[in-house]
């Protein structure tokens, strides 16, 4: 089995180098036309540079074909301005992944405020507005798949990254949403989790594991989620030829009786309420709910109808 792009139009947002430049070429390898967004800034979001014209010379050097976007994903008029050009150059748009990125790392207390609000405009507002620029067009073809870029940091957590951690799993809640609001329309929606030695991260491996952890090595996990035959609401972890799925999981839930309904009678139950075991991964929010009336019902005997009254 050969997975093709072929008459399907991609954009990648940070493609000027890095993960997003790996994507765009093997997508432009297996015939997608790429557009290459990228601002050229350095990994703290300053500056400009041409990197993604280099990209798109990179690509039409092999044949392929592509087109350089210097729009900044913070801004949604010049998103709509991307989509636009991209359809009236090609006539549609098919993948869109979620790519760029900037890093302003410090711990809470010594980090500035607005440090925190522009790590979560890129990444989770910039990843949006690009989603939210395509969507239409997605609906109305019949056909869309969206990518979106997490980190261990959001799934997880990590030092030092607070603001990188509220957009990532900001991210991840965003995709479960959109794959449930997309599925009709055969718009599918993932998450990737990648760890790769680039700019962003190269003060951050060794030597040797940043050659390990190359970005080449996400990239078959990443064009998967984006194909014809991608699953949606996965979430993706890829790194140094590793691969893995992570999922927002939750235990039975305890339900209390009306006199143990306390602040000690929680805590009396406590052991329980955290017990990792029986998980599940819900499929949507309403499932949260379903979980606690089955708890009520195991107590009490009654269904959902005693519940709502």
């Amino acid at each position: 089995m050969t997975i093709s792009f072929k008459d399907k139009v991609a954009i990648v947002t940070g493609a000027g180098g890095g993960l997003g430049k790996a994507y765009a070429l093997e997508l432009a390898r297996r015939g997608a036309k790429v557009v290459v967004n990228d601002l050229g800034g350095s990994r703290d979001g300053t500056g400009t540079s041409d990197a993604a014209a280099q990209v798109v010379a990179e690509i039409e050097a092999m044949g392929g074909e592509a087109i350089a976007n210097g729009a900044s994903v913070t801004e949604y008029d010049q998103m709509e301005k991307m989509v636009a050009d991209a359809k009236q150059k090609w006539g549609g748009v098919h993948v869109l992944i979620n790519n760029a990125g900037v890093l302003r790392d410090k711990t809470f207390i010594k980090m500035e405020p607005a440090d925190f609000e522009f790590v979560v405009k890129v990444h989770l507002t910039g990843s949006a507005f690009a989603t939210k620029a395509c969507w239409e067009t997605f609906r109305e073809q019949g056909y869309g798949r969206v990518l979106m870029t997490a980190s261990s940091t959001g799934l997880f957590g990590n030092f030092g990254q607070a603001n990188y951690g509220a957009a990532k799993l900001g991210l991840a809640g965003l995709t479960k949403t959109l794959a449930l609001e997309g599925a009709k329309y055969n718009v599918r929606c993932n998450t990737l989790s990648p760890v790769a030695g680039t700019r962003m991260t190269e003060d951050l491996f060794p030597e040797e594991a940043f050659k390990l952890f190359a970005p080449e090595n996400v990239v078959p996990a990443a064009l998967f989620l984006v194909s014809d035959d991608a699953p949606t609401n996965a979430i993706v972890g890829a790194g140094a030829g590793g691969f893995h799925s992570s999922w927002t999981v939750m235990n039975d839930a305890v339900w209390l009786k009306d006199e143990d309904r306390t602040v000690e009678g929680f805590a009396a139950r406590w052991e329980e309420i955290n017990a990792f075991t029986n998980l599940t991964a819900p499929q949507s929010g309403s499932e949260q709910s379903g979980n606690i009336l089955k708890a009520m019902q195991k107590v009490t005997g009654t269904g959902p109808a005693s519940a709502r009254g």
